[in-house]
This record gives structure tokens, sequence and C-alpha cells, in this order.
């Protein structure tokens, strides 16, 4: 059997020193795969690393990156593959097989996504560590749209930090959406599993990827989030909400932490307090202006978007 074309696509922004310790990890990697890089006019010798490093590099405005609509265009300027890996420029590769791994599933010819299992970084706070251990589980699971029943929005869970795609089942649902404000992976997905496609989340497939976000980053992030779930209410609607996740989340991190840890138990009930109120600000979008989404959200730029006007 022939083996599949495999493109590794990366988007990158003034990540120098991530993009370096990503390339080299890529380096030992045993599956073959051909490397695109988009950049979005770095200022800080980005470019200029990928450049020496890649072949294949494409550089854009930053005004003009859009989370799905710039994967997607690496895809549609590069449709020899049938396969589509993709990287953030933050995320690395410490198992020299992970993208050999991370494609495997695909000689199920049902498969139409894989999500590889994410690791913290070593720098990792304690809250960072465990938001991996909770979303990121060690064991391999196949799930269809029937599993919503039981997994609710977890059933439609992607990453495009670490996952996999295939370019026909891409197609077939019309490729990653641009007037998403994030979370074009998981609108992706859910679109494929409607259309009957299955998805892996693939245990034994591991980058190294987190994020030590502020209390005010975790508030960006989870406005953002809102807006998503507040302009695509299919998702909901298909495969549940996220209050029951989150209450487990909770419960979780407590435990996570335990007595001894006692003292960060107050940050982490914070925490969480601040996105939950976030993300149901983020849910009342339709209510704010333009400036205060603005200011409450991560994505700024996508206020001034012709997206930003809800259709």
């Amino acid at each position: 059997m022939l083996m599949p074309k495999i493109a590794c696509i990366i988007p990158t922004y003034n990540g120098k020193k991530d993009l370096s310790r990503l390339l080299k990890s890529l380096e030992s990697q045993t599956q073959s795969f051909d490397l695109f890089i988009v950049d979005s006019s770095s200022k800080d010798g980005t470019l200029e690393l990928a450049s020496e490093h890649c072949n294949n590099v494409l550089s854009i405005s930053s005004q003009d990156f859009n989370h799905g609509g710039t994967r997607q265009l690496m895809i549609d300027r590069n449709p020899d593959y049938s396969i589509y890996v993709f990287l953030t420029q933050d995320a690395y590769l410490e198992d020299p097989q992970a993208i050999q791994k991370i494609v495997s599933p695909f000689s199920d010819e049902k498969v139409a996504a894989v999500c590889g299992r994410q690791l913290p970084h070593l720098d990792a706070t304690a809250l960072a560590q465990h938001a991996r251990a909770f979303n990121y589980p060690p064991n391999t699971k196949v799930k269809s749209l029937a599993d919503a029943a039981q997994l609710g929005i977890k059933t439609a869970f992607m990453s495009n930090s670490f996952a996999a795609y295939r370019r026909e089942a891409l197609l077939e649902v019309s490729g990653f959406p641009n007037h998403v404000i994030f979370a074009e992976d998981m609108y992706a997905t859910a679109k494929m599993l409607l259309a009957g496609w299955k998805v892996v989340y693939q245990g034994d497939a591991c980058c190294r990827h987190s994020h030590n976000y502020t209390l005010a980053e975790e508030f960006h992030r989870y406005f953002d989030m809102g807006v998503f779930h507040a302009r695509e209410p299919w998702i909901r609607e298909t495969f549940g909400g996220a209050g029951g996740e989150g209450l487990s989340y909770v419960k979780s991190e407590l435990k996570y932490l335990g007595v001894s840890r006692l003292h960060l138990w107050p940050s982490a009930i914070t925490r969480n307090a601040f996105k939950l109120l976030a993300y149901k600000l983020g849910q009342k979008e339709s209510q704010l202006s333009i400036q205060l989404k603005k200011k409450l959200g991560m994505y700024k730029r996508y206020w001034d978007s012709p997206y930003a006007e809800k259709n």
C-alpha cells in the first residue's frame, strides 16, 4: 500500500525561540513529511529562521492572519497531500515517532482527524499541569457522532497545537472556517462528525504544549470561547453544553492540587470563577460594543474583520 503524502504546517508569529525548539524536534522524526511555514510578518527573526530551515515559507501580513482561514490557505496552496499535520510554534515533539503515531489512525478510511496528546512544558505551573492532565489523558479513543450522548462536547474536541486531518474529509465540510474567532479545529471536527466521519484522540502521539496564563489571559481566552459557542449554537445543540464539563474540571483540579497544595486552592477557585464569568459574557457578546469586546477578548483583531458582524 502506498504511503500517504504528509504535509506538516506551522503558523508562526514572533516566536523565534519557540520555533527553533520545534524545528529541532522535527529533524529527528522517523515519519517523512514536507514542512510548510506561514509567517505573519514577524519582527523578531522568526521569518529568517524559518527560511533557513524550510524551503516552503509563506509570509503574510499580520492583519491577514485568521485562525481558520490561514490554515485553509496553506491547504489550498498545497493540494497534493492526503494528510495535513498542524503544529503551533510553541509546541515541540520529544518522541521521534510522534508524527508517525498521529498519522497511524488514518489506516482506517473513515477516520477524518486525529488529535495528539499534549504534555505540559517543563516549566508549567501546577494549574497548567492539571489542565493538560484533565484534557489529554494517555488512553486512545475513536469517536463518532454516536458517542455524543456519552461524551458530550468532548466528542468534537480537537487542538491544532498537534493534530492531523484527512484532506478528503476537510474538503467535504468546506475546510476550516474563516468566520470564527478561534476554535476552527473544533468547528471542522464537529462538521466532519456530522458528515459521518470518525475522529481519534491518539494518546500515544505526544507533544509538549501548555500555557502559564495569567488571570487576565484566562479571562480573555474564555470570553472568546463564549463568543464562539454563542455564534455557533449548533455545536452545543448537537453535542451538549460545557457546563457539566466545567464542574468536573473544578473538582478534578482541587483533587489534583490536594491538601499539600492547599495554598493554591484560592487561586484555582478564583480562576475558575473568572473563566465562567468570561464565558458567560462571551455568550452575551451581541449585547456588547465592539470596543468593549476588544478589551474583553484575546483575539482583538477579529473585531476589526468583516466577520465581526454576525450574519
